[in-house]
C-alpha cells in the first residue's frame, strides 16, 4: 500500500512537471521503503507495467554496488528506481547503468547548470566527489530478461554525511549553497532517460550515446586504477566503446578493455595513484 500522504515530495507537482510519455507514468510514491529497488522488484513481480517508477523519501536499507550502504535519510535526496522490460539480451542490459549514468546528469545540467561528470560505470560526480550512485538489478528465465530495474540515488539537500563518507560525498545544495527542488529534477531525469532509452534500444548498444558520454565522463584522459580478479593495473581512460566498456591505454601503448570491476580515477574521491 503506498504511503504518498506522509510525503514531503509533491506527487501532484511532479505529475505536472513530467513531460514523457511513458517513464514514470505508472508513478509509485511512499513514505519509507526499505529500498527503492526491492520495492520495484516486489512491484514487477506483482505484473507492474514498464515504464512504473518508484520514487520514496527515505531508505531505511537503501544499497548501492557490492553491498555497500547507500545513506538516504528523509526528504534530502532523490531515491528512485525505475522498471524496464527491454526485449534485449541479458548481457546487454549492463549498460542500462550507463543510460541512467547519462539522463542523471543531463537532468542535473538542465536543473541547475552544474558540471557534474560521470564516473564509469555508475557514478555521477562534481569536484571530485560522489553526488550520484546507480544501482542496476535484472531478473531473466530461460535465458530472456522478465525485467531490469535501474536504481538511482542523487545527493540533492544534505548538509552533511557520516564521517566515513563525509571527505568523498557532495550533494547539489552544498555545491549550490541552496536548497534545490526535487520534483523538477526528478522530471528532468526521467524525460532523458526515456530519450537515452529509446536511443539504446534501436542499435541495443551505446553507439548512439558514446560521444555524449565520454564528454560527460570524468574518466576521460586521465590515469586511472583498474581492480581486476586476475590483477591490478594502471593506464589512461580513453573512455567507453558501444558496449559500455571501459578502454584503458597501457604504457606500452595496448589498449585493454574493462567490462565490470572496481576503477579508481586520479583526483576523484581524494585518489591519487
Amino acid at each position: 500500500m503506498e504511503r504518498q500522504d506522509k510525503m514531503n515530495l509533491d506527487r501532484t507537482k511532479l505529475e505536472q512537471e513530467l513531460k514523457t510519455r511513458w517513464a514514470a507514468r505508472n508513478l509509485r510514491c511512499y513514505d519509507e521503503v526499505d529500498s527503492t529497488n526491492l520495492e520495484m522488484i516486489r512491484l514487477a513481480k506483482e505484473g507492474a507495467p514498464h515504464g512504473t517508477l518508484v520514487v520514496a523519501d527515505s531508505q531505511s536499507a537503501g544499497k548501492g554496488r557490492l553491498g555497500r550502504k547507500w545513506v538516504s535519510p528523509k526528504g534530502t535526496g532523490i531515491w528512485m528506481s525505475i522498471l524496464l522490460r527491454p526485449d534485449i539480451a541479458p548481457q546487454s542490459a549492463s549498460m542500462l547503468t550507463l543510460v541512467a549514468a547519462l539522463a542523471v546528469v543531463k537532468g542535473i545540467d538542465c536543473e541547475t547548470g552544474l558540471p557534474v561528470q560521470i564516473k564509469w560505470p555508475n557514478d555521477v560526480v562534481l569536484g571530485g566527489r560522489k553526488l550520484c550512485g546507480i544501482l542496476t538489478e535484472m531478473s531473466t528465465e530461460a535465458g530472456d530478461i522478465r525485467y531490469v530495474v535501474p536504481g538511482i540515488g542523487v545527493n540533492v539537500n544534505m548538509t552533511e554525511f557520516p564521517p566515513e563518507v563525509s571527505e568523498t560525498a557532495t550533494s547539489l545544495r552544498l555545491e549550490l549553497g541552496r536548497e534545490i527542488e526535487r520534483e523538477p529534477l526528478i522530471a528532468r531525469v526521467m524525460e532523458a532517460f526515456e530519450g537515452y532509452y529509446e536511443k539504446f534500444l534501436k542499435t541495443q548498444d551505446l553507439a548512439g550515446l558514446t560521444e555524449e558520454y565520454n564528454r560527460r565522463s570524468v574518466n576521460l584522459g586521465r590515469q586511472v586504477k583498474v581492480l581486476d580478479p586476475a590483477g591490478n593495473f594502471q593506464g589512461e581512460a580513453m573512455g567507453i566503446d558501444s558496449q559500455g566498456s571501459l578502454l584503458v591505454k597501457m604504457a606500452d601503448g595496448q589498449v585493454r578493455q574493462v567490462i565490470s570491476g572496481e576503477v579508481s580515477v586520479r583526483g576523484v574521491y581524494g585518489y591519487a595513484l
